[in-house]
């Protein structure tokens, strides 16, 4: 089964209103997200997907390298919901429950998802996603959400050491390849859905659904923030998308931006 993405496939039967209807593909780009935006800034309507085969210069939550080599999943939607720029947050909950559900349905394997952005397979990061926007006068003029799935590599060969712990890859799980092109468009029929009743309904029926796969809800968890390291219970992720922690003394503190780990790591 060949890793590269066979361009005219991707689109071949997809079934979503308005997702992927326009798609722009590259064998390589630095960041999906970074052509997205220039895309947006182009006027690209709402559902465009910028889609490439690597990235040179990937990235993850706060500025850090995402690895993106031939044989992922690395591709940027263009999203324009009448949202003020905190709630864009939700997008990610939203792209993360689209993973979750689509692994869950397609393959044998046991799907999680971490707070805030990650989606995990028997505690390994298999797919990151990250929201970013553009805002005017305190509007959102755009918000870009890039999916990152780590597909049909040897994730031990490809990772360096200190990534080995915590991420893998779909072929690594599964011992074989997956059908790229079945897998995007499955996600991103996923996706339209999920966005038609986030617009729809709001987030709640979206955060429910995400919360069912959060297997760190009721665990002792630590989250590194930008300023400290709490430790506490994981008790909620609210309406906000804020994690709620019950710290040893029992108070709650809501969290809004760090890194979560389990204190009692998966085995």
């Amino acid at each position: 089964m060949p890793a590269k993405i066979s361009v005219e496939k991707l689109q071949e039967g997809l079934k979503t209103k308005l997702l992927g209807r326009y798609l722009f593909f590259s064998h390589e780009v630095g960041s999906t997200n970074d052509w997205a935006k220039e895309l947006a800034e182009l006027g690209a309507p709402e559902g465009t997907v910028a889609i490439a085969e690597t990235q040179t210069a990937g990235r993850g939550r706060l500025g850090r390298k995402w690895i993106s080599p031939k044989g992922g999943l690395w591709f940027s939607i263009i999203l324009k919901p009448k949202l003020k720029p905190l709630e864009t947050v939700k997008l990610a909950f939203l792209a993360g429950l689209a993973v979750a559900e689509t692994l869950r349905d397609l393959y044998p394997l046991k799907v999680e998802t971490k707070w805030p952005n990650d989606v995990l397979v028997d505690g390994r990061k298999v797919c990151g996603i990250l929201s970013e926007m553009k805002t005017v006068s305190e509007k959102v003029a755009y918000a870009i959400v890039g999916v990152g799935v780590n597909a049909n590599f040897d994730a031990d060969k490809m990772f360096p050491a200190e990534l080995r712990e915590t991420a893998t890859s779909l072929e690594t799980l599964l011992g074989r390849k997956v059908v790229l092109e079945e897998l995007f468009r499955i996600l991103l029929e996923k996706m339209d859905s999920l966005y038609e009743l986030f617009l729809k309904d709001g987030f709640n029926q979206i955060l429910e659904k995400w919360k069912g796969f959060a297997s760190f809800l009721s665990c002792e968890v630590e989250v590194l923030t930008e300023s400290e390291k709490i430790e506490g219970l994981a008790v909620d992720v609210d309406s906000k998308g804020a994690l709620v922690l019950k710290l040893k003394d029992g108070s709650l503190k809501r969290v809004f931006v760090g890194d979560l780990s389990l204190k009692i790591k998966h085995k």
